[in-house]
């Protein structure tokens, strides 16, 4: 009975975390294709409510219904040696790591410029530098949904090798590159510059 309620909760977990992912992608993407404050504000303050609001309780289900899975029915420190298992863990636990410190740190910066923006009534130079430079932040924005596809797959088909971890990984850093240089490009951030302080 404990392992099926356990299953239950890390399976909403699971949902609430793809579906916060999805959330925060496409409303990235929104305040990609706008150069108005108002409508960028609020895709960047949605961005905040499908991370705050569903991909953080997503996570932290996940980690507690998931340390007590192994803990209880895999004998605890003994996941490593089932590779399968141990690409999970270690690939969570670099997304919730990731996802607490770059994005965090970031989302949290795009907001208050963008708030600081919305009070003067225009792009400031400094939201503008913060959207055009923020590489690294980007880019982990662009591998969470990949990662979390990897880590899926091997819970779903359980190998016995690390290939699927390894090759999946090499795909989704390849992914998140190529987003990382093309969607900027085809949604080039342009405000009005000449509004700026």
């Amino acid at each position: 009975m404990t392992f099926e309620i356990l299953r239950l909760l890390h399976f909403i977990g699971l949902s609430l975390l793809a579906a916060g992912l999805i959330g925060v992608f496409v409303s990235d993407l929104r305040s990609r294709q706008v150069v108005e404050l108002a409508p960028f504000a609020e895709a960047v303050r949605n961005v905040t409510v499908f991370y705050d609001g569903v991909v953080v309780p997503g996570a932290l289900l996940l980690l507690i219904s998931g340390t007590w899975l192994i803990i209880e029915f895999h004998g605890g420190w003994d996941f490593i040696q089932t590779q399968w298992l141990a690409g999970m863990v270690f690939l969570f636990a670099f997304e919730f790591i990731e996802g607490n410190t770059v994005t965090r740190i970031y989302s949290m910066r795009l907001r208050r410029l963008t708030q600081e923006a919305m009070e003067k009534g225009a792009v400031t130079p400094a939201l503008y530098a913060a959207r055009e430079q923020a590489h690294l932040p980007t880019f982990t924005h662009f591998l969470d949904i990949p990662l979390l596809l990897v880590i899926i797959s091997l819970g779903v088909i359980r190998p016995e090798t690390w290939t699927q971890a390894f090759v999946g990984v090499g795909i989704s850093l390849v992914t998140a590159a190529v987003l990382t240089t093309l969607l900027p490009r085809l949604y080039p951030w342009k405000p009005d510059v000449s509004k700026m302080d």
